[in-house]
């Protein structure tokens, strides 16, 4: 019997409706939609308490903020960066007026090879932009000690890293700056938004001003700020959405742990395991496709998409195989080849045990 029930790669969590309508009930009573409402300043103090931090900022969306984080340490010439990332990481930085230099990353986690970041410094160099991939921590430490080496500044991009522990604490610890996205495909979202996380507390103020135009007061202007204000309505989704937050997570390791069971034996098929001393958030189950598997890569995302199964080449292609950045510095093969082989399969809260089984069944007989 054919199953024409679709499956997406994953599934935007919402909260109960009605608890959805009460928090933004008051929206109606005070008409205040956004600049830094009610709703806003009760979201950015919840996740403040969350992720155990001093210093949190709210932006409208995680691109936006990753490009304010930039700014707001002044850096110019070049950064080094990982190509294995969605697009915005790169983008952030050009628009910024700064080179991005490509390194390689990991062939077990797919994060940035810290092995291969030195030789890439030169007297342009200012920051280290690493990525937490699939909720994959970077080596930290390493990373740090290679920043106060060469006195450079590290941002994380922790779009993928929300709920994530390492050795006990909050991955919005480490770097300068870490920036978050919460937009409605991640583990925790706020329809669309995005948060700095940061060490220096002065950086609250500078980076009010460039997320509203650089506005002191109704007669001031001080900075050549944009516009990154995260509203109302985002920020409710944001405070119902954290209440259920670690429920979805323990959801999601189901779902996870079910597809480690099911296909740990499948010759040609790589497995993303967690890292140890990491507390996961689960927001990924990639898969790398091997010469061993008698299908490519491509091959079985067609299969999979004709049974109405809707997986993800994420991330392909890596940033410097597009004509914007090809000319770009750094070799990066192993990105390379991974993004050509990888492929993230369906995970959300809601995904039902019998449909991974499904799923699984057609990757391992491969029709």
């Amino acid at each position: 019997m054919k199953n024409d029930k679709k499956i997406f790669v994953t599934r935007s969590a919402l909260p109960e409706f009605k608890d959805y309508c009460d928090k933004i009930k008051n929206i109606w009573d005070n008409h205040w939609l956004t600049n830094n409402g009610i709703l806003h300043e009760e979201l950015e103090a919840n996740i403040k308490k969350y992720l155990n931090v001093n210093n949190l900022t709210l932006f409208t969306n995680g691109h936006l903020a990753l490009e304010n984080a930039i700014r707001v340490l002044n850096l110019s010439g070049e950064v080094i960066t990982t190509p294995f990332t969605f697009i915005s990481t790169t983008h952030a930085i050009a628009r910024n007026n700064i080179t991005p230099v490509f390194c390689d990353i990991n062939y077990d986690d797919y994060t940035i090879d810290v092995t291969k970041i030195e030789d890439l410094i030169t007297d342009k160099t200012t920051a280290i932009i690493p990525v937490h991939v699939y909720g994959n921590v970077c080596n930290v430490e390493e990373i740090e000690r290679i920043a106060k080496k060469y006195n450079l500044k590290v941002i994380y991009d922790s779009a993928h890293a929300f709920g994530v522990d390492y050795k006990g604490k909050t991955i919005a610890n480490y770097g300068d700056v870490s920036m978050f996205s919460f937009h409605a495909t991640k583990v925790f979202n706020t329809i669309e938004g995005g948060a700095l996380v940061y060490k220096d507390n002065s950086f609250k103020k500078k980076l009010d001003y460039l997320k509203n135009f650089g506005i002191e007061d109704e007669e001031s202007i001080i900075f050549t700020g944009g516009n990154a204000k995260m509203n109302e309505f985002q920020a409710a989704m944001g405070i119902c959405n954290l209440k259920e937050l670690d429920n979805n997570i323990k959801l999601r390791e189901q779902i996870y742990n079910k597809y480690l069971e099911l296909l740990k034996d499948v010759k040609g098929i790589k497995l993303n395991y967690i890292q140890e001393h990491v507390k996961s958030n689960y927001a990924y189950f990639p898969i790398v496709i091997l010469d061993e598997y008698e299908l490519t890569r491509n091959d079985l995302f067609e299969l999979l998409e004709s049974k109405g199964i809707f997986t993800r080449k994420y991330f392909y292609p890596i940033s410097n195989e597009i004509d914007l950045y090809k000319n770009c510095k750094g070799e990066t093969p192993i990105a390379k080849d991974i993004s050509n082989r990888v492929l993230t399969l369906p995970i959300y809260p809601d995904l039902d045990l019998k449909d991974i089984e499904r799923i699984c069944k057609i990757i391992k007989e491969k029709k």
